[in-house]
């Protein structure tokens, strides 16, 4: 009796086991079921436009010259090596990108720093601060090109010449352009490096920093020593997003000056516009779109392998 009782007792606990694994079968393709639709769409409008980019790279496409169509290998790739304006589109890119960064993150931290010690108001502030990334990219460089930075009639000109310094075309000066369009991304990407910076340091406990008062530490010491270090994730963070922005920033850029004036403010994804769009030399263009996405995909790697190693 007690091994019949045994065996049925083993026969309900299989049963029981295969009732489980049917039901997480069945969980499991439930979910894939509800998510296969979003995974669809997703490679249905990024991986196969990449994967045609990437073949167009490799095809000799001039719609100016179509008769000259057909396999081109490497060759337009070869043909970077000897182009000048891919070099000064290349180095553009990297003055353009390192320049607004360290300009976000350092103001940004400032103004992090300075908000930290308003004890009240600081909810309109965050708000505020919300305001200019809401804005699309276009607007905000239509705004600048018509409002801020127009030759006598922009703020900044009228200022400039309030203080003695003379009226400038600040767009179409090519001295001056490149400046004016890293200002124009640096203010509409800052408060994103101000809000979260201010949040990370909203949650640093406060005894740290009293036990350093008490030990006579100086304020520099506590932002070197302890501040710096504990904010450091959140700083790396933010470099790989706001690096990962400024190397696809493109609306800004063309609405405040359309790459000019000539090839002054022209980086790499204006250029690859230019020459697939207003040239009509698709191949080229597209091979151009696959350099400037091979750094990004590079630099993000890289970024994240320091942000691994420093944790």
């Amino acid at each position: 009796m007690q091994v019949a009782s045994a065996g049925a007792d083993g026969a309900v606990a299989g049963s029981a086991v295969r009732s489980s694994d049917t039901l997480s079968a069945q969980e499991r393709r439930f979910a894939f079921a509800l998510l296969a639709p979003a995974l669809a769409l997703l490679l249905l409008v990024t991986t196969v436009p990449l994967v045609y980019l990437a073949w167009n790279s490799l095809q000799r496409i001039d719609l100016g010259m179509p008769w000259m169509s057909g396999f081109a290998g490497v060759d337009n790739y070869a043909k970077m090596g000897s182009d000048p304006r891919f070099w000064n589109s290349l180095w553009l890119t990297l003055v353009y990108t390192m320049s607004t960064v360290v300009l976000q993150v350092v103001i940004g931290l400032g103004l992090a720093l300075l908000v930290l010690q308003i004890p009240k108001g600081q909810g309109v502030l965050r708000v505020g601060a919300i305001l200019p990334i809401v804005l699309a990219p276009v607007v905000v460089g239509l705004f600048w090109r018509t409002l801020v930075l127009a030759p006598d009639v922009g703020l900044v000109d009228v200022a400039t010449r309030a203080l003695g310094l003379g009226s400038h075309n600040w767009l179409s000066d090519p001295q001056l352009a490149l400046i004016s369009v890293i200002a124009i991304h640096t203010w509409q990407w800052t408060p994103f490096a101000f809000l979260v910076l201010l949040a990370t340091l909203s949650t640093l406990p406060g005894d740290i920093y009293e036990a350093a008062r008490l030990d006579r530490a100086g304020a520099w010491q506590r932002f070197r020593y302890i501040t710096l270090p504990l904010i450091r994730p959140a700083i790396v963070m933010v470099v790989i997003l706001r690096m990962m922005t400024a190397l696809s920033a493109f609306a800004a850029i063309f609405a405040a000056t359309g790459g000019g004036p000539g090839s002054s403010t022209e980086i790499l994804n204006l250029y690859a516009y230019r020459t697939s769009f207003t040239e009509l030399n698709i191949g080229y263009g597209s091979s151009l779109a696959m350099v400037l996405l091979g750094i990004t995909m590079a630099i993000a790697y890289l970024m994240f392998r320091l942000r691994k190693a420093r944790e």
